[in-house]
């Protein structure tokens, strides 16, 4: 009777130990897998904010922010396609927002959401999070980079736009813009990731 129950204890032992082994791999490979979505997405939204931001400075140097409009107006959504390509096979980025100035940057469904809660955690003076990743399905990753407005710059076209002329020319452009009255600090929206593996 003892040597049944001495065998019992041990399979049970190794069933319990086996248990932990798995529940410690599986906790193991899900948290390189976010670690790896989470690289992902900072390079690709590296990448684009680069690509936009390195653009954006040339135009506005060369002709101010009515050429800077140009670009954006032209441009912008051309080399957001264009970065789409260099990423790796299954990764998009774009910019979205819950005041778009383009309704191609308009926050749909689950983004609302992402946005609205970063928008609180603002208005409460707490430290937005650096990412925030959200697993859509088993293979389907959204990654959300909150953009701020850090660049006095931006006002010039998003803040409380004080050249009637670059005024009247974003109306004419985006006749639905919601896209101005941000001071420094101001959430401007996010670029988001999108991995399916």
């Amino acid at each position: 009777m003892k040597i049944l129950q001495s065998i019992a204890l041990v399979s049970l032992s190794a069933s319990l130990l086996l248990a932990s082994t798995q529940t410690m791999q599986h906790k193991d490979n899900k948290q390189h897998k976010q670690k790896s979505v989470i690289k992902t997405a900072q390079q690709s939204s590296k990448l684009l904010l680069k690509t936009l931001g390195s653009n954006m400075k040339k135009n506005m140097k060369a002709g101010g922010p009515m050429q800077a409009l140009d670009f954006c107006s032209k441009e912008a959504y051309t080399l957001t396609e264009k970065v789409n390509k260099e990423l790796p096979k299954g990764v998009t980025v774009k910019r979205i927002t819950l005041k778009e100035r383009n309704p191609a940057n308009k926050a749909e469904k689950d983004e609302i959401v992402v946005l609205e809660a970063l928008a609180k955690l603002q208005s409460v003076n707490a430290t937005l999070p650096k990412h925030i990743v959200e697993k859509v399905d088993a293979h389907t990753y959204k990654v959300y980079k909150p953009l701020v407005i850090n660049k006095k710059v931006c006002l010039k076209c998003h803040g409380d736009i004080q050249n009637k002329k670059l005024k009247a020319e974003i109306e004419k452009r985006y006749p639905q813009d919601k896209a101005t009255h941000y001071k420094m600090g101001d959430l401007r929206g996010a670029i988001v990731t999108t991995i399916k593996k």
